[in-house]
């Protein structure tokens, strides 16, 4: 059975949820402050074993965005990304002032673009909105 745990800090879960899915690998000390920076996390576990995470980082007031929402790869297709992001969306939606609108966010994984539109995202470019960017800061 799935349980989810908030605001769940440990880099190591967040460092093997992240490798599981083979993404870039991070120093502990930019995975504690990924962590340590984020507004709410929500870390799904089968039995103690972590299958999941999401984020939410932004300043929660104009726009908040899901940052890092993984599944490990024989637990997707299966809701919980899902029930993490339907926490994620409560969570900022409680955080928004009232009669104020805010921004929701977030930069999907090149095929994943379904699974959100799922949940009500828009994908970018639209007719008035441009596309998303990017640009990566680093020693060269």
């Amino acid at each position: 059975m799935i349980r989810f745990e908030e605001n769940n800090r440990n880099i190591d879960t967040y460092l093997y949820l992240r490798s599981k899915v083979k993404w870039k690998k991070l120093s502990e000390e930019q995975a504690q402050k990924a962590l340590d920076n984020s507004l709410y996390i929500v870390t799904a576990f089968d039995d103690d074993v972590p299958v999941g995470m999401g984020r939410i980082v932004g300043d929660g007031a104009v726009i908040c965005y899901v940052q890092d929402l993984i599944i490990v790869p024989d637990h997707q297709g299966h809701g919980t990304g899902s029930a993490i992001l339907k926490k994620l969306t409560e969570f900022v939606d409680e955080l928004r002032l009232p009669e104020t609108e805010m921004m929701y966010a977030l930069m999907c994984a090149k095929g994943r673009e379904r699974f959100y539109k799922k949940h009500d995202f828009t994908a970018r470019p639209t007719d008035t909105l441009g596309p998303g960017m990017i640009r990566y800061l680093r020693d060269e």
